[in-house]
């Protein structure tokens, strides 16, 4: 029997334009409620962050810009200028989303099974089966999975799940007008990714770099990866993401061990009253 390679995203934040087509094209067709309809003051930002309503988030993150690296365009990133050619502030554009976590800790605590591995290697919630207890929203390392006000249960990106299955790419990454989100094997992905963080380096970008693409991190490598033109934490990312159920097994063991030793406890007083 054939295996199905991983499949995943490559999201490349050099050549985000902030259009939130990727936004758009998720509510539309996942049927996702409106939200981000008041203005929040926060640049060109109105949904805050990845929630149940938001899927796919375009973050637009202001700062002052460095001075580039000799030979480097400021407009090469999509900086705004001032003026004749100075730079004033950079955007540092991203569409944020589910990660889809080799080792994802959501899968760890459902009790109901809502949560599950497909066979393309991500992680979908069944929205019929979550009863809405919450267990997976803080076990989440990065704050991705929300529950709906209305009703309690969970909701987050499925990477069209729905599309895999009839050969079709996800709804964000077709509508993508720059290939900023790139669809396809992960095992692809990560090369093209190798390859385009070196070009980058090469034209001067010397802090450009791969986030979550390693097999060996606190999650196992991401089924949902970044290349960022700076630190994690300035897009809100943690730098060092950790399966926050990593201590189960020795936590249950210790638990065990402690039941074992009580009920030992409690038999030898019983048995010591009655003699």
């Amino acid at each position: 029997m054939e295996t199905q390679p991983r499949m995943g995203f490559f999201t490349d934040t050099s050549v985000c334009i902030g259009c939130k087509a990727c936004e758009v094209a998720c509510k539309e067709w996942n049927a996702v409620p409106e939200d981000g309809l008041n203005f929040s003051g926060n640049s060109f930002d109105n949904t805050g962050g990845l929630s149940a309503d938001t899927w796919r988030h375009v973050a637009f993150i202001e700062k002052p810009v460095e001075k580039p690296a000799e030979g480097v365009q400021a407009v090469d990133l999509g900086m705004p200028t001032v003026g004749q050619s100075t730079p004033d502030f950079q955007w540092l554009m991203s569409s944020d989303v589910c990660k889809h976590c080799t080792h994802a800790a959501c899968l760890d605590v459902c009790p109901t099974g809502a949560l599950f591995r497909t066979e393309y290697g991500t992680v979908v919630v069944q929205e019929d089966v979550c009863n809405g207890c919450g267990y997976c929203v803080p076990a989440c390392p990065f704050g991705v999975i929300d529950q709906r006000e209305n009703d309690g249960r969970v909701f987050k990106c499925t990477m069209c799940y729905d599309r895999l299955g009839a050969g079709q790419e996800p709804a964000c990454a077709k509508t993508c007008p720059t290939d900023s989100i790139q669809f396809g094997e992960l095992e692809e992905l990560r090369e093209r990714a190798a390859q385009r963080v070196e070009q980058l380096h090469a034209d001067g970008f010397e802090k450009a770099r791969l986030y979550g693409e390693n097999p060996d991190d606190g999650v196992g490598g991401a089924g949902a990866f970044f290349l960022l033109l700076d630190e994690p934490e300035v897009y809100g990312l943690p730098p060092d993401p950790v399966v926050t159920t990593r201590d189960l097994p020795s936590m249950w063991r210790h638990a065990g061990v402690a039941a074992a030793t009580l009920l030992i406890g409690l038999a030898a007083t019983f048995l010591g009253g009655r003699r």
